[in-house]
Parts: C-alpha cells; structure tokens; sequence
C-alpha cells in the first residue's frame, strides 16, 4: 500500500485502543468481533416519557445540538467562558506530574478553598477554609448531605415550585417530600410555620439568590423568619449559591444571618465555567465537614485534583469577571425581549426577575403546559412544564423559559402553533 510501517503501526495501535481489533503476540493483529450497529432509533426524543421531575433533563441531554432547549437549566455554549477555559487548560498541561494524576485530599484543593473563603464574606458568609469541603458537582453536594442527614420515611421540605431535580434526588433516598408555596418574596412563611409543626422535617432546601425556577429574591424579613422558626426546631437548611455570579447585587444569604450554624451552604461552578468540568463545594459547621468527608471518601473514595485547578484558574483569571459583566448585560437585554415575544403569544411572566437566565411564565387559560411541551417536542423544541418543578403539581399552566436559550424565532413559532392548536 505504499505506507511506512511506522504509519501501518500507528494505525493498528489506534485500531487496538478502540477496541475494534486484539493484537496476539508472535501471531498478528485480529477483528475483535462485530461492531454493534447504531441504534437511530435511540437518538431522537423520547415522546412517550412520562413527564415528571425527570422529562426535562432526559429531553435536554439526549438531544442533539440542533434541537431548541428553551426549557433547560444553562446557557448556550457560545456564551460560556471558553477562552478562559483553554487558558486554564493550558496551564494545567504544564502542572506538576501529581496535579495531573493522583488523588486530592479529602477536603480538597486548598488553593480553591481559600478563593471560596473570600468569595463568601462578600455576601457576609463567614467560612473558614477548612470549613469548606470540594465535591464533584452540586448535585453531589447535596447527595452527600442528605446521606449525611437522613434516613428513609424522613421529612424534607422543598419550595413549590422547586429545582425539578430535587425531587427526583430526594425520591432516591426514599423520603417524604412536602412543598412549600413560594412567593416574590420567599417561601410563604405561615405554610411553612405549618409544615414544621405537622411533619417535623430534617432537611428544607432552597436557592439562595436567584430562585429556580422563578427568579424570585429572598427578602431579609423573610430569611429572617425562616430561621427564627428553624431555630424552634431540628430542621437543618440546604442553600444552593449557584447562580451567585448571575446577581447583580448581592441577596440575602441565610447562611450569613445564620453563621453556618444549621445552615449548610452549597455551590458550583456549572452555569458559568463549564458544565463538563464538575467541581462543587459545601461549606458547613467543621464537625459537619469532617462527617461528609469520612462520606466522601466512603462513596467516591478520592476527588481529582484536576478539575479544581482548572476551576481555580478560569475564576481568577483576568478575564473572567468581564466576561461576567457581559453575561449579566447580555441576559439582562435577552429577558426583555423574551418577555415581549411571549407577551404576544398570550403567555405572561409570574414576575420580572432582577437578574439571572429564568422567567416563569404563566399559559392562556385553560392551556396545558405538559400537552403543550409534548407537541412542541416534536418539533425539535425542549421546553420545561410547570408540574415538572411542583410537588403538588398545582402549576400545570406554567412553563419555565431559559432567556439565553430562547433567541431563536422558531422558539416562538413553534410556541404559537402548538397554542392555537390545543
């Protein structure tokens, strides 16, 4: 064939680390058997799903980019720190041998936590690092805290309407989950005066911040009576920080009024830096941190060193809080005009959001939000239904709209045709 045998060599040494053929030495190289056909067939969204806390997420990481995903949780590639991320990656190819291969510490990188440290006491969070813990996403974050926290048939106290995946991680650990009405201002404090009296709940989580997914603020008044009643009781708060860096200015924090007392407060860096490097982190009490260590370390024995060097990198790099400035203008531009589409369609947002990418939005009357995300999915467009998020599923009429990912036209035609169609 003309080639060099080094080249035949490197093809077959390729081929070998595919798996698509076995080298017998002394003997040559051979067909590792059949290559399983691909499946078309499983590619394509799932229309029969039972829309629950789970559709959403199914629908939006099982489809292909040229699917329109207004109802997902994170911003289009385009608008992510990628220039800061090649920075980043860079740098770690040049790190030390360890930094590229071996195990972090159980607390993990240091450097990280002490960044984290300082980033907290700008919303009045007093963490020390050695009172901050790495985990490998939020998600596992709160995993590793309700390990930590419950035992099946406990109580768990959610907002209503809530972060739909929620749910679906508190069913995995076999709980009762009760919902919370939430307001423009916080959950409803009387409900939730009432829910600690009748089911004596563990755990209640919450975002700090920008709600997921109303948008809504957490007034202080409000914080400071959740606490106040929390105080009455055993009931431990979980406070996810995710879309700190979407504020424009800072919310209350109740881990600030409460000093990480029966607050633990939770992070990651997902919406911002990249959703394919998983690195989160839990600040909590110190006798708390060394538990959910001993955790971690039962469940997922070591965290990488990698991901958080990285991490680190992209946030302190000189680039990083203009990007965010940018990002904060441009979804600031996008809610207005998404609200301006959707007014002309007949759906209404619940309120305007101060910030952050989530509108949650309200459908003409007598309109079915899961019909309607059904027949839109057939037209290659995600959206998110209201009863996805509710545990009482009392918000059949609302849908929640990502601003970031609702810049194409199609999004609304597509909207309006199903509209008059149901």
């Amino acid at each position: 064939m003309q080639l060099s045998v080094s080249t035949v060599v490197e093809a077959y040494e390729r081929l070998a680390a595919e798996g698509v053929i076995v080298s017998r030495p002394g003997s040559g190289f051979y067909a590792a058997g059949p290559v399983a056909p691909l499946a078309l067939t499983e590619i394509g969204p799932k229309l029969e799903r039972e829309v629950d806390p789970l559709w959403v997420s199914r629908q939006s990481l099982e489809t292909d980019a040229s699917v329109l995903k207004p109802g997902c949780g994170w911003l289009p590639a385009a608008w992510m720190y990628e220039a800061g991320m090649r920075r980043a990656l860079r740098a770690a190819a040049r790190a030390d041998t360890l930094e590229l291969t071996d195990y972090a510490t159980p607390l993990g990188h240091v450097a990280l936590r002490q960044f984290l440290s300082r980033r907290m006491a700008t919303t009045g969070i007093e963490a020390a690092p050695e009172q901050i813990m790495l985990a490998d996403s939020g998600t596992q974050a709160i995993d590793l805290i309700c390990r930590f926290l419950l035992e099946p048939g406990d109580t768990v106290l959610v907002d209503d309407p809530c972060y739909f995946n929620f749910h679906a991680l508190l069913k995995a650990h076999r709980v009762q989950i009760v919902g919370v009405p939430y307001t423009a201002n916080g959950p409803d404090v009387d409900m939730f005066e009432a829910a600690l009296r009748e089911h004596a709940p563990r755990l209640y989580i919450t975002n700090s911040g920008i709600h997921n997914p109303t948008g809504a603020v957490l007034s202080p008044v409000v914080a400071h009576r959740l606490l106040k009643l929390a105080d009455s009781s055993d009931l431990v708060i979980i406070e996810d920080d995710i879309f700190t860096d979407f504020e424009i200015s800072p919310a209350p924090r109740l881990a600030a009024f409460d000093g990480l007392s029966r607050v633990i407060h939770i992070g990651s860096f997902s919406k911002t830096i990249s959703a394919s490097l998983r690195c989160g982190y839990i600040a909590a009490r110190i006798d708390w941190i060394e538990s959910l260590a001993d955790l971690k370390i039962a469940t997922a024995f070591g965290g990488g060193r990698l991901a958080a060097d990285i991490v680190l990198t992209a946030l302190t790099d000189s680039g990083y809080r203009k990007h965010m400035e940018t990002i904060r203008l441009r979804l600031a531009e996008q809610m207005e005009k998404t609200v301006s589409r959707l007014k002309a369609i007949g759906i209404k947002p619940w309120l305007m959001p101060q910030a952050g990418m989530f509108l949650w939005c309200r459908l003409p009357e007598g309109m079915d939000a899961a019909t309607l995300a059904r027949s839109c999915l057939k037209e290659d467009v995600v959206l998110a239904p209201g009863n996805a998020f509710s545990q009482s599923l009392s918000a059949s009429d609302f849908l929640r709209f990502n601003v970031a990912q609702s810049t194409d036209n199609r999004v609304f035609n597509v909207l309006a045709r199903a509209l008059s169609e149901q």
